[in-house]
């Protein structure tokens, strides 16, 4: 396997693992964590104590949003300059380095900084709008990267 074809399986491989990391964490674990009364059978957790662990998850998973938007900014760059990229992956690869971004440098630290603040201020109503506005900004990123893998794997396999 020579070294494009290494790179762009890596590449794909990378986004795919972005796409499961953000289908688990919002589809999985924020249904767990919200609702753990369900499986510890009784309410040991107030929501504020179930917000801050799904908040300290989601800082934890911000490193790999700019990691993931660094590897999508030089992957692309790197296919334009060969012209190997068209409108689509263009569009999804910006959609998606600003949907990581913005989820990673906006959203979960303003929400950390609401937690900080202490339980009272999380029934503020500018808190529900910034935290409705981070699970859209989430589910804009699942769709961008899904537009994004499929595009560039149908690139890979017809510009071989």
């Amino acid at each position: 396997m020579n070294k494009k074809a290494l790179l762009d399986v890596l590449y794909i491989l990378c986004v795919g693992t972005t796409i499961g990391a953000v289908l688990v964490l919002g589809a999985v674990v924020a249904a767990v964590v919200f609702h753990s009364e369900v499986f510890l059978s009784v309410p040991l957790l107030s929501r504020y104590e179930e917000g801050k662990i799904m908040g300290e998850i989601f800082r934890r998973f911000s490193y790999w949003g700019y990691f993931m938007a660094a590897v999508i900014t030089l992957y692309e760059v790197s296919r334009y300059k060969v012209m190997q990229i068209d409108k689509i992956s263009i569009l999804s690869a910006m959609g998606s380095i600003g949907t990581l971004l913005l989820f990673s440098a906006v959203y979960t630290p303003k929400i950390l900084e609401y937690q900080g603040e202490g339980e009272s201020v999380m029934m503020d109503n500018s808190f529900e709008a910034l935290h409705k506005a981070s699970e859209i900004d989430f589910k804009i990123l699942l769709v961008m990267l899904s537009i994004l893998f499929v595009r560039r794997a149908y690139l890979m396999v017809v510009k071989r």
